[in-house]
């Protein structure tokens, strides 16, 4: 360690007898001396990288799926997401601009048991029967009142909750407006929407569908999903088509990419008829984009935690060593503003660790995906990744400040308790033992508990979409417990942040 005291001394010696104070960036440039002049805190950032990528590709290589879902049945809508399109369509065609007006008298279960809340049925003008076109489609819903969707992954909401309740739809070029009324004469905008794919001939008719409903099962360690099927009926009257073309007759189709273009019913999951103006719908699947279930991208990055163990220890040491070795009295002799070194050495850690943390990220990112593709996770059921995809450009970028920001966490943890194995062991617990325990606590308990402690930073990795229209279940163990991944950053930031404060509070009050 004299090399480094001696290369530090002279770093500083341009400060004057009168009290004056060396600035930041010379301090900065004294830390990254000591930091590179000591041989083991460079192996320890060549081994948070190493442990890194080395994790990640043993969990890449060990994780597998099925994908649950032959290729003829991936259905892939519009912008080439991948979506559900499956449910009971009465429809007709419609050339050029025109509407149609309904009202959807009931909606209930079909087959006695739990309704899902994103069942629907409405009115929805379409390009054709085959799965993935684009459409636009008013709708009633149980559990979230009246909706104008589009295009699968397009949402707004209106304002009534009540059934019946009628709906209209009306077309003029590609531009699709939904309306909504509670008695027929008066009526309300729901919002106007535009299909660039819509053709100028087009379906128009009335639909009905449910997802399933999931069913969580929990255990230490485990965690089951079901999902039980879901089939509405539907009963609409007063259906009016507003179309300059002559009345055509009605058809019945059931879309699906099992079925598309047919139009026999296969059972009584799916049916369509008419009577006296009435028409009763019975239907399920959904009209929604299909979230992702598993994450592979989120998967290899998990192996952060073993290279974050790294970073930890490197935070601490780099504080709790001088304290070890008295050079901290140096470091304040040089510099009798504590908190300016206590900046100096955050910075010098948190730039090793991000810059190399990121290399880390990028390689793992790029080594991995063939092991994921050979363990099932290929197209078309999981679309290739690609670095230029802002999600997934947060998760390599988010994963790579994540550990700077543990890193920085650290320093400030060993700061305050001087001690190289307590800081190393309690912070330790604290990032590690959330997600262990997670997996015990029911998921709204496990969710609020990983949203409040450290371990938070891990949501940055999630690159799965969820849509709010969809109903899917997302625990806590898979990273997802925050709808936007960058405030699971702000909460280690909040951690990190106090950490340093009260490092600095403690910094000038107690003796070196």
């Amino acid at each position: 360690m004299t090399t480094t005291t001696t290369r530090f001394q002279s770093s500083v010696s341009g400060v004057r007898d009168d009290g004056a104070f060396v600035s930041t960036g010379r301090l900065v440039r004294a830390e990254w001396t000591k930091f590179r002049s000591v041989r083991r805190w460079i192996l320890g950032v060549l081994a948070m990288a190493v442990l890194t990528v080395g994790m990640g590709l043993f969990i890449a290589s060990g994780s597998g799926t099925d994908a649950n879902t032959r290729p003829e049945e991936v259905t892939v809508g519009p912008g080439g997401a991948r979506v559900h399109d499956v449910f009971q369509f009465t429809h007709r065609p419609l050339q050029g601009d025109g509407g149609i007006t309904a009202r959807v008298t009931s909606l209930k279960s079909a087959d006695g048991r739990e309704m899902a809340g994103w069942a629907k049925a409405g009115v929805i003008i379409k390009a054709g029967t085959k799965p993935g076109s684009t459409y636009a489609a008013v709708m009633v819903t149980p559990g979230h009142g009246v909706r104008l969707q589009s295009d699968f992954t397009n949402d707004v909401a209106g304002k009534s909750r009540a059934i019946p309740g009628w709906l209209r739809l009306v077309r003029a070029g590609t531009s699709v407006t939904g309306y909504e009324s509670a008695d027929g004469r008066t009526w309300r905008k729901v919002g106007t929407v535009t299909l660039p794919e819509l053709p100028q001939r087009a379906e128009i008719g009335l639909f009905a569908t449910s997802p399933g409903v999931f069913k969580v099962q929990r255990e230490f360690g485990s965690t089951s999903v079901g999902q039980s099927t879901s089939v509405v009926a539907a009963t609409f009257d007063g259906v009016d088509v507003q179309s300059r073309q002559q009345a055509a007759s009605w058809n019945n189709t059931v879309v699906s990419p099992s079925r598309a273009g047919g139009d026999e019913f296969q059972g009584n999951d799916f049916q369509g008829t008419q009577s006296a103006g009435t028409f009763t719908l019975r239907g399920q699947g959904d009209i929604a984009p299909r979230p992702d279930g598993d994450d592979p991208v989120r998967l290899p990055f998990t192996g952060v935690m073993i290279g974050m163990i790294a970073a930890i220890a490197l935070g601490v040491l780099f504080i709790t060593a001088e304290y070890k070795r008295g050079m901290i009295r140096t470091s304040f002799a040089a510099s009798p503003r504590r908190g300016r070194v206590l900046a100096a050495k955050a910075i010098v850690i948190s730039a090793v660790t991000f810059a190399t943390g990121l290399v880390a990220t990028v390689i793992l990112f790029f080594a991995s995906q063939p092991v994921l593709r050979s363990g099932g996770f290929a197209p078309p059921a999981f679309p290739e990744p690609s670095l230029t995809e802002p999600r997934i450009m947060r998760a390599v970028v988010g994963t790579a400040l994540f550990l700077a920001l543990v890193a920085v966490f650290s320093l400030g943890v060993g700061t305050i308790l001087r001690r190289s194995a307590g800081a190393i062991a309690g912070i330790i617990t604290l990032l590690v033992l959330p997600t262990i325990i997670a997996s015990a606590l029911p998921i709204s308990a496990a969710t609020w508990m990983m949203r409040l402690t450290p371990a938070a930073g891990l949501s940055i990795q999630q690159t799965s979409r969820h849509y709010p229209q969809v109903e899917s279940v997302c625990v806590p163990e898979d990273g997802c417990y925050y709808s936007e991944p960058w405030a699971g950053i702000g909460v280690l930031v909040a951690y990190t942040a106090v950490a340093l404060g009260l490092a600095y509070w403690l910094l000038r009050r107690r003796d070196a």
